[in-house]
């Protein structure tokens, strides 16, 4: 009987088809490796198992693997990585898990570390494991491309399979056990850490005999932590008590680590759908069809405003503006009082066109990726993808920034046009570059594998300058080149005196009301966004994301132009930077979310991490207020044009 999670699962897949790539077919550019227990042409036998950074959810530094005094490979090789995993501090290396398909072993030694009580480094490095177990930091395993899995079961007699699994586990002094030490009532004895020296590992494969191709092809892997003292160091037999690592380092410490591997014939799982177990496992499909519905209510509502204002209020008010007694119209109030200032240039347009063109270019950035994410290209399995290829579009897209930017400070009347164009190939990139700098030194400090070495930072900064900056300067060329934009109606010489104002339509009210809306339609996404970050999680429902960016553009621009319409029938006529912060104070809200989900959901612990975590968070906010407020402030720019130019004025 299937569960209520994998109903839904069928439901999405049937439904949304497309939209959501949970499916088996987004592996576009990856192909299959076909192993069999002779190597042939077509195929190979020998198993690479390839490691990856430690990261855990009670701290925001990874460590690579050989941080840790784990077992080396002899080689230690490492596969080229692309910009996206440097960026987020990924380190996949081979080793010494080697196997050859189909061949099983059982309790396999790797190696032995000692750590002696008077040696200095010794107690380093094993204080060093325990400072790891403490914290919960995870092992992540690969194997042919696919994550090697920890799967046990939770509430509801559901099976959840975690793509990592702890170093080991603690027993305070007060006999709590900690983390994965429930697992085993054998774990028990108080103020002990307990490590994990043994995995039995199981490869499940698909075999190719009557599919048309040679051999096998690996469609799962999972296992078992387990923690054994070993009897007998040179020939261990995996069976004992668990291997204890006390609190105090009194004694000799001898860690033997080994692992069992078992190949499985499992011909019910195709290659292309690999993934899927894992995915099931993770109950997020059935809220996700709630954050929709939530959202979409929000838009119906949103829609249903602007039509009554479009349709109603707006024809009544054209057609009573146009009658033929002109004067009995021109004593009424209403947004037809402010046309001759209506289009009066804003205080501050040149930073105002700064953020419009970086956030076009944000704008752009994220819808190329979103699509492409839900194409299939940037899914888990393509590692780093959605990051490269965010930062080379972004790279890219300079001249689109360029030329917005130039092209509406020219329509404020603004000369300095060599400032334009510094400012907006410098200024916003410049913060960002300048906050992950910082961040980076602390990293660095910490000695986590996150922090990006020099090399990537000169790469960035080539990118940037070498071409981001000039694409900006030939995007600024030719807004300039092009003449203003045309506006409906004149601007008067002497600006219009603006009559007092109610609570609701002063500006602070209206900016912070005009938020809460769009961020309402994208909360509960935000959820799994931050999940995925900084709990570590598998993303891979690009499809909901991306109706929830189409939900988000229509909310933005929907509530901007709904409190855009009040305040110009208030006869206040400042709306070009009143529409650009209503729909960005969206991301004020996200700042504070973010907050709450730090304390409520995390347990992060330790300045340097709650620095990055900040810091980090810091950036995402700038980001999301340059996109949001750009989409409203287009959003509004579109109806007052619209509205000013089927009205007669004389």
């Amino acid at each position: 009987m299937k569960t209520r999670t994998d109903m839904h699962l069928v439901l999405v897949l049937t439904l949304l088809g497309f939209f959501n790539t949970c499916s088996g077919f987004y592996l576009p550019g990856l192909a299959p490796v076909s192993f069999c227990e002779q190597a042939g042409t077509d195929c190979q036998s020998d198993i690479q198992l390839y490691v990856n950074r430690l990261d855990s959810v009670e701290s925001v530094l990874p460590y690579e693997y050989n941080g840790f005094d784990f077992c080396k490979d002899e080689k230690d090789t490492r596969p080229s990585e692309n910009l996206g995993q440097v960026l987020f501090g990924e380190r996949i290396e081979t080793s010494p898990y080697k196997f050859s398909f189909k061949k099983d072993e059982q309790c396999k030694k790797l190696c032995t570390k000692t750590y002696k009580k008077d040696n200095s480094d010794d107690k380093k490095l094993l204080e060093f494991i325990k400072r790891g177990m403490l914290l919960n930091y995870q092992h992540h395993w690969i194997v042919d491309n696919m994550p090697v899995t920890w799967c046990y079961d939770v509430e509801d007699s559901q099976k959840y399979c975690n793509p990592g699994f702890p170093i080991g586990c603690l027993v305070t002094a007060d006999g709590r056990a900690k983390d994965a030490c429930v697992i085993n009532s054998e774990f028990n004895k108080k103020g002990t850490f307990y490590i994990f020296n043994h995995v039995d590992i199981t490869i499940s494969y698909h075999s190719g005999e009557n599919e048309g191709w040679n051999g096998a092809r690996l469609v799962a892997a999972m296992l078992e932590p387990k923690s054994i003292k070993h009897a007998n160091d040179e020939t261990p037999t995996c069976d004992g008590s668990p291997m204890i690592v006390p609190e105090e380092f009194n004694d000799e410490v001898k860690v033997t680590y080994t692992y069992s591997v078992t190949f499985k014939k499992n011909n019910d799982i195709k290659w292309a759908s690999r993934w899927d177990y894992i995915l099931v496992s993770m109950p997020h499909t059935n809220i996700q069809w709630f954050s929709i519905m939530n959202s979409l209510v929000i838009v119906l509502f949103l829609s249903g405003m602007v039509a009554m204002i479009m349709l109603r209020t707006l024809h009544k008010d054209i057609a009573r503006y146009n009658q033929a007694d002109q004067e009995d119209a021109q004593e009424e109030s209403g947004w037809k009082q402010v046309h001759g200032d209506v289009f009066r240039p804003p205080r501050k347009g040149m930073l105002l066109s700064v953020f419009l063109g970086q956030g076009t270019q944000i704008f752009i950035m994220t819808f190329i990726t979103l699509f492409l994410a839900c194409l299939g290209f940037l899914s888990p399995a393509n590692r780093g993808a959605l990051m490269t290829c965010s930062v080379v579009l972004w790279v890219l897209l300079g001249t689109p920034a360029g030329y917005v930017s130039a092209r509406l400070y020219k329509t404020f009347g603004g000369e300095k046009w060599k400032t334009n164009v510094l400012l907006t190939a410098l200024l916003c990139p410049g913060i960002v570059f300048a906050d992950f700098f910082l961040m980076n030194l602390i990293l660095w400090v910490e000695g986590s594998s996150a922090a990006i070495p020099f090399g990537t930072l000169v790469a960035i900064l080539a990118l940037w300058f070498g071409i981001s900056v000039p694409l900006t300067f030939v995007g600024a060329y030719f807004g300039f080149k092009k003449a203003a934009i045309e506006q409906p109606v004149r601007t008067n010489q002497i600006p219009r005196q603006i009559p007092e104002q109610s609570f609701f339509t002063k500006p602070i009210p209206g900016i912070v009301m005009g938020g809460i809306l769009p961020f309402g339609s994208i909360f509960i996404q935000l959820f799994f966004i931050l999940n995925s970050i900084w709990s570590h999680q598998m993303y891979y429902m690009f499809g909901f994301l991306f109706l929830v960016f189409i939900i988000l553009l229509i909310t933005c621009s929907e509530a901007t132009i709904l409190l855009c319409y009040f305040h110009l029938c208030a006869e206040d006529y400042h709306w070009w930077w009143r529409s650009f912060l209503t729909s960005g104070f969206t991301a004020v809200y996200l700042f504070v979310y973010a907050v709450h989900y730090f304390f409520s959901k995390l347990q992060i612990v330790g300045a340097a991490s709650t620095i990055l975590y900040f810091g980090y968070t810091a950036i995402m906010v700038l980001i999301f207020f340059l996109f949001t407020g750009t989409i409203g402030f287009f959003a509004c720019f579109w109806f007052v044009n619209k509205i000013y130019s089927v009205v007669k004025v004389d």
